[in-house]
């Protein structure tokens, strides 16, 4: 969606896809003077609902956003051999040149930086028994980077499905396509050391455009819900508060491990066995020795309330009643700031001030630190909303923030 010019705010506009093409093949003809074998672009995703539940075993709701990162990327050699060779480089990275990296010495513990996410996906997928040769690849995006909005999960996926079509892997139908999310949960996990659920892979890899994908984390399995916001008249503007999301830095894997815990203290294999009813005497027999006990008590209440929002939230869709899903989003951000503590100043302004100026609701998106907000708002007031967002960000002194609107796009897939 185009904006106006007369508008102060920042906007980030997606590419479209022969652009993104082109921008990728033609960095990649100036780094290996040759043609790449084709041109692959998965999106960055938007959690409608449902935060630090996908670890917890519970459902979330994300989208695809039409921001896409792309990869071009030609196949070296055949199968796996001793001299086969990884090259890599980014457009997003152009200090670091080329990155290049024997394919048997590509696993956990020997690959530092972005292309973790990169190479880690041929690792994963080698592990899962697949031939896997040496390949080149450029990247391209327009996923805001630092962002919160997936933009490592997209580079996996769509190295994933370039992967799966070079090597001739057959996981294009969605059963393949749950493989190559694994491969990429092993990548962000075990090569990147980034302890994240599987919701970001997943919506990158089996969402559909116009539909909010409902990821239930027990089995994996999804449903695709009708998501279409302009027939209602409004929009989901995103707020990228420039505040640095940072997965690896330790919090991320606290909060993990804290509820790991718990969920063995009370005896489940994850605390989506804890239904609400029965929050309060399960929070009761919770006892912690790593840290505070009540501390422990507001990350369970958090994760056991935010999947009852998830499927209220559904239920809402399901029944035509989008507009009035505005108070879950609020719900969500108090529970993600004051009992799972991981919003940031720069997200609480950005919510608050959307909401003052007329959003229906407002949440962080993501799994926090930093990194975007999202609110939903009628289309006629998305200026007005941007406008009033960024004003707030110049009064509490923070760096301007920028602005995109999500329309729940297409997965992963060729692009070129």
């Amino acid at each position: 969606m185009s904006r106006h010019a007369a508008t102060p705010a920042t906007w980030v506009d997606a590419w479209e896809p022969a652009i993104g093409a082109e921008r990728a093949t033609a960095a990649f003809r100036t780094r290996f003077d040759a043609e790449p074998d084709g041109v692959w672009s998965a999106p960055g995703r938007v959690n409608l609902i449902g935060e630090h539940t996908d670890y917890n075993g519970g459902l979330c709701l994300p989208i695809d956003l039409p921001h896409r990162t792309y990869v071009a990327f030609r196949r070296t050699t055949a199968v796996a051999a001793d001299d086969a060779v990884v090259r890599l480089a980014s457009a997003q990275e152009p200090d670091a040149g080329l990155w290049s990296s024997a394919l048997a010495d590509v696993r956990p513990g020997r690959v530092q930086g972005w292309p973790a996410y990169a190479a880690g996906v041929a690792w994963a997928l080698a592990e899962d028994g697949h031939a896997i040769g040496g390949f080149d690849a450029v990247v391209d995006s327009c996923v805001p980077y630092g962002a919160g909005l997936s933009s490592s999960a997209a580079l996996e996926c769509a190295v994933a499905v370039a992967l799966d079509e070079a090597f001739g892997l057959g996981l294009a139908a969605d059963a393949g396509r749950a493989r190559l999310v694994a491969a990429c949960i092993r990548a962000e996990n075990e090569v990147a050391g980034a302890p994240t659920g599987g919701m970001d892979q997943s919506s990158s890899l089996r969402a559909q455009a116009g539909h909010a994908l409902l990821l239930d984390s027990l089995d994996q399995s999804v449903r695709h819900v009708p998501f279409d916001l302009a027939a209602a008249g409004l929009a989901l503007l995103v707020v990228d508060t420039k505040a640095e999301h940072q997965l690896a830095d330790g919090q991320y894997a606290a909060r993990r491990t804290a509820c790991e815990a718990a969920a063995r203290h009370l005896g489940v294999a994850t605390l989506r066995e804890i239904a609400p009813k029965s929050l309060d005497d399960a929070l009761a027999r919770i006892t912690d020795d790593d840290q505070p006990t009540e501390v422990t008590q507001r990350r369970v209440r958090h994760v056991v309330t935010e999947i009852a929002r998830v499927e209220r939230f559904v239920a809402l869709l399901d029944a035509g009643r989008v507009r009035d899903v505005g108070p879950l989003m609020d719900a969500s951000h108090a529970s993600l700031r004051d009992d799972y503590e991981v919003s940031a100043p720069e997200l609480d302004v950005a919510v608050d001030a959307a909401r003052s100026a007329g959003a229906l609701g407002a949440r962080m998106t993501g799994g926090g630190f930093g990194g975007s907000a999202i609110a939903l708002v009628e289309v006629g007031a998305i200026d007005a909303v941007a406008e009033a967002v960024a004003r707030a960000f110049a009064d509490a002194g923070f760096h301007p923030p920028a602005f995109l609107v999500a329309e729940a796009a297409a997965a992963a897939a060729r692009t070129a």
